[in-house]
Protein backbone atom coordinates (compact mmCIF):
# COMPACT_ATOMS: atom_id res chain seq x y z
CA UNK A 1 0.00 0.00 0.00
CA UNK A 2 0.90 3.68 -0.08
CA UNK A 3 0.70 6.50 2.44
CA UNK A 4 -0.83 9.87 1.67
CA UNK A 5 2.52 11.71 1.71
CA UNK A 6 2.80 11.72 -2.10
CA UNK A 7 -0.73 13.00 -2.72
CA UNK A 8 -1.07 16.47 -4.24
CA UNK A 9 -4.88 16.73 -4.42
CA UNK A 10 -8.07 14.91 -3.44
CA UNK A 11 -11.58 14.21 -4.68
CA UNK A 12 -13.57 17.45 -4.55
CA UNK A 13 -17.24 16.54 -5.07
CA UNK A 14 -19.70 13.66 -5.10
CA UNK A 15 -21.44 12.82 -8.38
CA UNK A 16 -23.58 9.98 -7.05
CA UNK A 17 -23.98 7.50 -4.19
CA UNK A 18 -25.97 4.31 -4.67
CA UNK A 19 -26.11 2.30 -1.46
CA UNK A 20 -26.29 -1.48 -1.54
CA UNK A 21 -28.06 -3.80 0.88
CA UNK A 22 -26.57 -4.56 4.29
CA UNK A 23 -26.94 -8.18 3.20
CA UNK A 24 -27.77 -8.81 -0.44
CA UNK A 25 -29.17 -12.21 0.56
CA UNK A 26 -31.58 -10.61 3.07
CA UNK A 27 -32.94 -7.37 1.57
CA UNK A 28 -35.33 -6.96 4.50
CA UNK A 29 -32.44 -5.56 6.53
CA UNK A 30 -32.40 -2.52 4.24
CA UNK A 31 -29.53 -0.55 2.77
CA UNK A 32 -26.18 0.38 4.31
CA UNK A 33 -26.53 3.60 6.30
CA UNK A 34 -23.17 4.50 7.82
CA UNK A 35 -21.70 7.90 6.98
CA UNK A 36 -22.57 10.45 4.30
CA UNK A 37 -21.22 10.65 0.75
CA UNK A 38 -19.11 13.73 1.57
CA UNK A 39 -17.05 11.61 3.98
CA UNK A 40 -15.26 10.33 0.88
CA UNK A 41 -14.02 13.81 -0.07
CA UNK A 42 -10.83 15.64 0.84
CA UNK A 43 -7.80 14.21 2.64
CA UNK A 44 -7.82 10.86 4.41
CA UNK A 45 -9.23 11.57 7.86
CA UNK A 46 -10.78 8.36 9.22
CA UNK A 47 -14.33 9.35 8.32
CA UNK A 48 -16.12 6.91 6.03
CA UNK A 49 -19.13 6.26 3.88
CA UNK A 50 -20.26 2.63 3.65
CA UNK A 51 -21.47 1.38 0.27
CA UNK A 52 -23.26 -1.85 1.24
CA UNK A 53 -23.29 -5.02 -0.87
CA UNK A 54 -22.72 -3.99 -4.49
CA UNK A 55 -23.17 -0.28 -3.74
CA UNK A 56 -21.20 2.42 -5.54
CA UNK A 57 -19.99 6.00 -5.23
CA UNK A 58 -18.71 8.25 -8.02
CA UNK A 59 -16.38 11.13 -7.19
CA UNK A 60 -15.10 14.09 -9.19
CA UNK A 61 -11.54 15.41 -8.94
CA UNK A 62 -11.43 19.04 -10.03
CA UNK A 63 -7.72 18.84 -10.88
CA UNK A 64 -8.10 15.41 -12.47
CA UNK A 65 -5.47 12.70 -12.76
CA UNK A 66 -2.88 11.93 -15.42
CA UNK A 67 -0.73 8.90 -16.19
CA UNK A 68 2.64 9.72 -14.67
CA UNK A 69 5.57 7.59 -13.48
CA UNK A 70 4.45 4.75 -11.22
CA UNK A 71 1.04 4.82 -9.56
CA UNK A 72 -1.21 7.81 -10.23
CA UNK A 73 -3.92 7.80 -7.56
CA UNK A 74 -4.89 5.82 -4.50
CA UNK A 75 -8.03 4.84 -2.59
CA UNK A 76 -8.30 4.56 1.19
CA UNK A 77 -10.61 2.22 3.11
CA UNK A 78 -10.76 1.47 6.86
CA UNK A 79 -9.39 -2.10 6.80
CA UNK A 80 -7.29 -3.27 9.73
CA UNK A 81 -4.51 -5.79 10.33
CA UNK A 82 -5.07 -9.01 12.24
CA UNK A 83 -2.20 -11.46 12.58
CA UNK A 84 -0.49 -10.16 9.46
CA UNK A 85 -3.66 -10.50 7.39
CA UNK A 86 -6.21 -7.78 6.59
CA UNK A 87 -9.88 -7.40 7.38
CA UNK A 88 -10.53 -6.01 3.93
CA UNK A 89 -13.80 -5.10 2.25
CA UNK A 90 -12.92 -4.73 -1.40
CA UNK A 91 -14.17 -2.60 -4.28
CA UNK A 92 -13.72 -2.45 -8.04
CA UNK A 93 -12.28 0.85 -9.29
CA UNK A 94 -13.48 2.53 -12.48
CA UNK A 95 -12.39 5.83 -14.04
CA UNK A 96 -13.77 8.20 -16.64
CA UNK A 97 -12.63 11.23 -18.59
CA UNK A 98 -16.11 12.48 -19.52
CA UNK A 99 -18.26 11.34 -16.59
CA UNK A 100 -20.34 9.05 -18.81
CA UNK A 101 -18.07 6.26 -20.03
CA UNK A 102 -16.34 4.38 -17.18
CA UNK A 103 -13.58 1.79 -17.48
CA UNK A 104 -12.74 -0.75 -14.79
CA UNK A 105 -9.20 -1.59 -13.72
CA UNK A 106 -8.34 -5.23 -14.40
CA UNK A 107 -8.34 -6.97 -11.04
CA UNK A 108 -7.09 -10.25 -9.60
CA UNK A 109 -8.23 -12.15 -6.50
CA UNK A 110 -6.38 -15.38 -5.74
CA UNK A 111 -8.05 -15.85 -2.35
CA UNK A 112 -9.37 -19.41 -2.08
CA UNK A 113 -13.02 -19.89 -3.00
CA UNK A 114 -13.70 -23.21 -1.25
CA UNK A 115 -14.77 -21.56 2.01
CA UNK A 116 -16.52 -18.23 2.54
CA UNK A 117 -14.43 -15.62 4.37
CA UNK A 118 -16.53 -15.01 7.50
CA UNK A 119 -18.06 -11.70 8.56
CA UNK A 120 -14.98 -10.76 10.59
CA UNK A 121 -12.53 -12.88 8.62
CA UNK A 122 -9.32 -11.75 6.94
CA UNK A 123 -7.54 -12.12 3.62
CA UNK A 124 -3.91 -12.07 2.48
CA UNK A 125 -3.42 -8.78 0.60
CA UNK A 126 -0.68 -10.34 -1.52
CA UNK A 127 -3.40 -12.45 -3.17
CA UNK A 128 -5.20 -9.34 -4.40
CA UNK A 129 -4.35 -6.82 -7.13
CA UNK A 130 -6.18 -3.68 -8.30
CA UNK A 131 -9.03 -3.93 -5.81
CA UNK A 132 -9.47 -0.96 -3.47
CA UNK A 133 -9.37 -1.83 0.21
CA UNK A 134 -6.77 -4.59 0.01
CA UNK A 135 -4.46 -2.74 2.45
CA UNK A 136 -5.10 -1.83 6.07
CA UNK A 137 -5.41 1.83 7.02
CA UNK A 138 -3.53 4.11 6.98
CA UNK A 139 -2.25 2.62 3.71
CA UNK A 140 -4.15 3.21 0.50
CA UNK A 141 -4.41 1.01 -2.58
CA UNK A 142 -2.48 2.54 -5.52
CA UNK A 143 -3.71 2.48 -9.12
CA UNK A 144 -1.68 3.07 -12.28
CA UNK A 145 -3.55 4.46 -15.30
CA UNK A 146 -0.98 2.72 -17.49
CA UNK A 147 -3.15 -0.38 -16.91
CA UNK A 148 -5.91 1.24 -18.98
CA UNK A 149 -3.86 2.68 -21.87
CA UNK A 150 -5.61 1.87 -25.15
CA UNK A 151 -8.70 0.36 -23.53
CA UNK A 152 -10.96 2.81 -25.41
CA UNK A 153 -10.78 6.06 -27.40
CA UNK A 154 -13.34 7.35 -24.88
CA UNK A 155 -10.75 7.26 -22.10
CA UNK A 156 -7.87 9.74 -22.03
CA UNK A 157 -5.53 8.45 -19.34
CA UNK A 158 -3.99 11.91 -19.04
CA UNK A 159 -7.37 13.53 -18.40
CA UNK A 160 -9.23 11.40 -15.87
CA UNK A 161 -11.67 13.39 -13.73
CA UNK A 162 -14.02 10.77 -12.27
CA UNK A 163 -13.34 7.80 -10.02
CA UNK A 164 -16.05 5.25 -9.16
CA UNK A 165 -15.85 2.63 -6.40
CA UNK A 166 -18.14 -0.41 -6.72
CA UNK A 167 -18.38 -2.70 -3.70
CA UNK A 168 -17.33 -6.30 -4.25
CA UNK A 169 -20.10 -8.21 -2.50
CA UNK A 170 -17.58 -10.80 -1.30
CA UNK A 171 -19.92 -13.78 -1.35
CA UNK A 172 -18.75 -16.94 -3.11
CA UNK A 173 -22.37 -18.01 -3.60
CA UNK A 174 -22.86 -17.90 -7.39
CA UNK A 175 -26.17 -16.08 -6.85
CA UNK A 176 -24.31 -13.05 -5.47
CA UNK A 177 -20.64 -13.48 -6.37
CA UNK A 178 -18.59 -10.87 -8.19
CA UNK A 179 -15.66 -11.88 -10.36
CA UNK A 180 -12.15 -10.61 -11.10
CA UNK A 181 -10.70 -10.19 -14.58
CA UNK A 182 -9.66 -13.86 -14.64
CA UNK A 183 -13.12 -15.13 -13.78
CA UNK A 184 -12.36 -15.91 -10.13
CA UNK A 185 -15.10 -15.27 -7.56
CA UNK A 186 -13.82 -12.58 -5.16
CA UNK A 187 -13.95 -13.80 -1.57
CA UNK A 188 -13.94 -11.21 1.21
CA UNK A 189 -15.69 -10.86 4.61
CA UNK A 190 -19.40 -11.65 4.13
CA UNK A 191 -22.08 -11.21 5.17
CA UNK A 192 -21.64 -7.88 6.94
CA UNK A 193 -25.27 -7.23 7.96
CA UNK A 194 -24.70 -3.87 9.59
CA UNK A 195 -25.26 -0.21 8.78
CA UNK A 196 -21.55 -0.12 7.90
CA UNK A 197 -21.86 -2.97 5.40
CA UNK A 198 -19.56 -3.25 2.42
CA UNK A 199 -16.67 -1.10 1.25
CA UNK A 200 -16.03 1.88 3.55
CA UNK A 201 -14.54 4.78 1.58
CA UNK A 202 -12.30 7.24 3.37
CA UNK A 203 -10.66 9.13 0.49
CA UNK A 204 -9.38 9.22 -3.09
CA UNK A 205 -6.18 11.15 -3.69
CA UNK A 206 -3.98 11.72 -6.75
CA UNK A 207 -0.29 12.32 -7.41
CA UNK A 208 -0.51 13.92 -10.85
CA UNK A 209 -2.93 16.54 -12.16
CA UNK A 210 -4.70 16.05 -15.47
CA UNK A 211 -2.90 17.44 -18.50
CA UNK A 212 -4.71 20.60 -19.73
CA UNK A 213 -6.81 20.32 -22.87
CA UNK A 214 -4.81 21.44 -25.95
CA UNK A 215 -7.14 24.41 -26.51
CA UNK A 216 -6.76 25.44 -22.88
CA UNK A 217 -3.00 25.12 -23.11
CA UNK A 218 -2.97 27.25 -26.27
CA UNK A 219 -5.03 29.96 -24.58
CA UNK A 220 -2.65 29.94 -21.62
CA UNK A 221 0.35 30.24 -23.94
CA UNK A 222 -1.29 33.11 -25.83
CA UNK A 223 -1.96 34.86 -22.55
CA UNK A 224 1.63 34.34 -21.45
CA UNK A 225 2.91 35.68 -24.79
CA UNK A 226 0.73 38.79 -24.48
CA UNK A 227 1.97 39.38 -20.94
CA UNK A 228 5.59 39.08 -22.07
CA UNK A 229 5.01 41.55 -24.93
CA UNK A 230 3.48 44.03 -22.53
CA UNK A 231 6.42 43.59 -20.19
CA UNK A 232 8.90 44.30 -23.01
CA UNK A 233 7.19 47.60 -23.71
Amino acid sequence: GVLDTGITHWATSVVSLERGYQNIANPSLGLATYGVAENGLGPRNNTYVSLGDGGSITLFLEKGVSNGPGWDFAVWENGFLSGGLVFAELAFVEVSSNGTDFFRFPSVSLTQTATQVASFGTIDPTNVHNLAGQFAAPEGTPFDLEDLVGVSPLLDVNRVYYVRLVDVVGSINPAYARYDSLGNAINDPWPTPFGSSGFDLDAVGARYQAVPEPATAAVLLMGLGAALRRRRR
